[in-house]
């Protein structure tokens, strides 16, 4: 793979909405006729004591030229959850796909703890207004904790393949401490389901480690063309990885049926950048076809805090 960067498309310091003030995160993609919408989520300044929320809602891009924004939601998709619900605190990653007349959203949902900052289950929510608003399907989660999987459940990305709904996600393995700041890791896992709703877990890891078992790896994004399954997704070091050696880079496996994949990360085609705002980490990669082209979302520094952009590929 070969990727050309076309430069920053959203700044979340230029365009504020009431709903957030700072962060792109996690972008993902739905191809209406006449323009792409793109799913991220961002935060509103953090409350007195320092701690932040997060809330998804969407911009559309121009098809024609999907540098160019055309408008941003004016409100978050879906309301975060009353109190002690799993998704009380935070509303992020969001991944967003048909299912006859309706839209289904695939998120995570963040609730505090004490002895580490959150924890994270994947919720359902559907829409039946083209994707403005979104309702819970319940309460609860639809993927959450078990026994293999104790924590952090989180980075759903959901595709349908020959009739099957397939989850890529992440799952915590172990929290560490990094001078004292718990910081988890986290593998890329995946379940299979036939209604999108119950799901059956692989229960193993999908990508071997290359940094070591404290490698934590998230935002599997997997897209079929070319005769092959492809996942982009990111990786970083366990500890002191807010730093550009240690950060989020982008890596790359490839799959001829999408449960077994071998891994060949010097195929990912992109980097950080040598100066600006994706200089630091690249991470949160999100592949997408349009009009003959293939393109990637990814964000940047601070896991976002600047943004995100876009690549196209090259022959």
């Amino acid at each position: 793979m070969k990727w050309v960067k076309r430069g920053r498309v959203f700044d979340p310091s230029r365009d504020r909405r009431r709903w957030y003030t700072t962060f792109g995160q996690a972008p993902a993609t739905l191809i209406l006729e006449d323009r792409v919408r793109v799913y991220f989520s961002a935060r509103p300044d953090p409350d007195v004591n320092g701690q932040f929320v997060s809330y998804t809602g969407f911009l559309d891009l121009d098809r024609d030229d999907p540098t160019i924004i055309l408008d941003v939601s004016e409100k978050p998709i879906l309301d975060l959850g009353d109190i002690g619900m799993f998704d009380e605190f935070g509303i992020y990653p969001t991944s967003v796909i048909a299912e006859g007349d309706q839209l289904r959203a695939y998120y995570g949902g963040w609730t505090r703890c004490t002895s580490v900052p959150f924890n994270v289950a994947i919720g359902l929510a559907e829409s039946t207004d083209g994707g403005q608003t979104f309702s819970r399907v319940g309460k609860g989660p639809v993927v959450s904790y078990s026994p293999d999987e104790p924590f952090v459940i989180s980075g759903p990305k959901i595709r349908r393949f020959g009739g099957l709904w397939v989850l890529y996600y992440i799952a915590g393995r172990q929290w560490v401490l990094d001078n004292g700041r718990p910081e988890p890791v986290y593998k890329i896992r995946m379940a299979v389901s036939d209604d999108g709703i119950n799901w059956a877990k692989e229960n193993r890891d999908l990508i071997a480690p290359v940094l070591g078992e404290l490698e934590a790896q998230a935002s599997p994004d997997v897209q079929y063309f070319d005769g092959l399954y492809h996942m982009f997704f990111c990786y970083r070091h366990g500890t002191d990885y807010r730093n550009g050696e240690r950060g989020y880079r982008i890596g790359y496996a490839f799959s001829g049926d999408g449960f077994n994949w071998e891994r060949s990360d010097d195929q990912a085609g992109i980097t950080v950048s040598d100066e600006g705002w994706d200089a630091e980490m690249v991470c949160y990669p999100h592949v997408f076809a349009l009009d003959g082209k293939i393109f990637m979302l990814y964000i940047g520094n601070g896991v976002g805090r600047e943004g995100f952009g876009l690549a196209e590929r090259v022959e």
